[in-house]
């Protein structure tokens, strides 16, 4: 549970917001049309899936066959699944495709801060899931390579204010209180969950949602 910074789950709209996208509850509604990375193969495509189900799970009192009727109808709004978070931003961005783009946080920030400034706006939904990036030295290949202090001093940089600074530039949130509190009108408040406290560990996870015939092929079978 080594993380020094995080994401989470946020929408990108066109600017204006024309489709007046507030919260998960708009994605599924008709004549809207969303931008997702592929849930099975992909990590921007899971967390959005699993922030959506999560998201459906608390609305709906922890009723699966509920969360799994409004997940349908999101992913039914979603005529594709992209092959990837960036070829998804691609397919928003440049190719005019869809009215929401659902992807990581530190994503929707560099494309409507520095690719495409004033063509963009994040929403941050009401409740939407968190993204951890552990990181940890690998012994075995460390004492192999004899790389063990360098791995070492680079996993505690991490932590250090320089490298939090340079996180929150990049728009990921800073671990370090002092530094998240400096960039905090980047980063607004908002309510989020873990997707092992919601849905069990990363092994049950893709076992029931991402195998193939598991949940996201039941509620996309088009696709």
């Amino acid at each position: 549970n080594a993380v020094p910074f995080t994401s989470t789950t946020v929408f990108l709209v066109r600017k204006g917001n024309p489709k007046q996208v507030r919260d998960w509850a708009d994605l599924a509604k008709d004549n809207l049309q969303i931008v997702i990375a592929n849930p099975k193969t992909t990590g921007n495509g899971r967390y959005a899936f699993l922030g959506a189900f999560g998201y459906a799970l608390k609305a709906n009192n922890g009723d699966e066959a509920k969360a799994k009727e409004f997940t349908a109808k999101l992913l039914k709004n979603a005529p594709v699944f992209e092959n990837g978070g960036r070829a998804a931003t691609t397919t928003f961005t440049q190719r005019n495709i869809g009215d929401v783009l659902i992807t990581f946080e530190n994503e929707a920030n560099h494309v409507s801060r520095v690719l495409a400034p004033n063509q963009f706006e994040i929403v941050y939904p009401s409740y939407t899931i968190l993204s951890e990036s552990p990181v940890a030295v690998v012994d075995g290949v460390a004492e192999k390579k004899g790389t063990e202090a360098a791995a070492g001093e680079y996993l505690n940089y991490l932590w250090s204010e320089p490298a939090q600074e340079l996180a929150a530039k990049l728009y990921l949130r800073p671990r370090n209180a002092a530094v998240l509190e400096k960039h905090k009108a980047d980063f607004p408040a908002i309510e989020t969950f873990k997707p092992n406290d919601v849905f069990g560990s990363w092994e049950e996870i893709m076992k029931k949602y991402f195998a193939d015939g598991g949940v996201v092929d039941q509620l996309s079978a088009k696709k």
